[in-house]
């Protein structure tokens, strides 16, 4: 397990799904969080973590990523509670699904604003916390759709997802004289509740057939947990990580790997 003690992190989107898994991976792993949600939400999950682990510092933020001043807020909030502010997990993310002919300026901009101006904010927020410090670590949860595969009806999450790419090689650059890192993960799939809402979108009638099908594309056989992917930011996030920056991490069950479904011999 990673070791995060002594250190501080803001994670956004941290009220379910893969934000929990985060949240959960970095309290485990010894940090102090501040848990950032658009739902008040995010309240209910934090008591769960703090019956897991009574020792843990945990405070939360119900605030928009797509709101800067909101981040700012949130960071404030952050380094006020705990005296620092050393991680910053950029996770909150949104994805519709329809034909791109038939995608709307709103649905399109929805995605703008959340996936790659929410992340923008959250980590410009962060940034001048870790810069007065002279040190810190930022993690961008991207994804293997647009920078690496894509299916029908993705096009606004993966423009927005490959952008986090782009993000996090710059910044690595640009930061990297600062004793600051950037990376990023890839994640294919992990059973959270946008995944679901994916699932909904995919097959009306049998949504739970559409994740079977994901699973059965997976060389490991099934979906992420949302831990798993957690685990991964704890690592990041860690002094163990101190050599690896600007990376793009893939963490799919090697679901990008396989040719074909029908060559070979498996």
């Amino acid at each position: 397990m990673a070791n995060l003690q002594g250190k501080a992190a803001l994670i956004t989107g941290a009220g379910a799904g893969l934000g929990a898994g985060i949240s959960e991976a970095y309290v485990k792993a010894g940090a102090k969080i501040c848990m950032v949600d658009l739902s008040k939400d995010v309240e209910v999950t934090a008591e769960t973590l703090r019956k897991q682990c009574p020792d843990a510092e945990i405070i939360t933020y119900v605030g928009n990523v797509a709101d800067k001043e909101q981040m700012r807020a949130a960071a404030k909030a952050t380094a006020a509670a705990f005296g620092s502010l050393d991680v910053c997990c950029a996770n909150a993310g949104v994805c519709r699904l329809a034909p791109f002919e038939e995608m709307s300026d709103e649905m399109r901009d929805f995605h703008i604003d959340v996936n790659i101006k929410g992340t923008w904010n959250t980590v410009q927020a962060c940034i001048p916390y870790m810069l007065e410090e002279g040190k810190g670590a930022v993690v961008i949860a991207s994804s293997v759709t647009g920078d690496i595969v894509a299916d029908g009806g993705e096009a606004a999450y993966a423009m927005s997802k490959a952008a986090l790419v782009g993000l996090t090689r710059c910044l690595a650059v640009e930061y990297a004289p600062k004793n600051i890192r950037v990376n990023c993960s890839q994640l294919g799939y992990a059973r959270t509740p946008m995944v679901e809402r994916m699932a909904r979108e995919s097959n009306p009638e049998d949504p739970e057939s559409a994740i079977t099908d994901i699973a059965r594309n997976v060389p490991l056989g099934r979906l992420a947990k949302p831990i798993e992917v957690g685990n991964l930011f704890a690592f990041l996030g860690s002094d163990d990580a101190s050599y690896i920056t600007g990376a793009q991490i893939v963490i799919d069950g090697a679901a990008t790997l396989p040719e074909t479904s029908s060559i070979g011999t498996n």
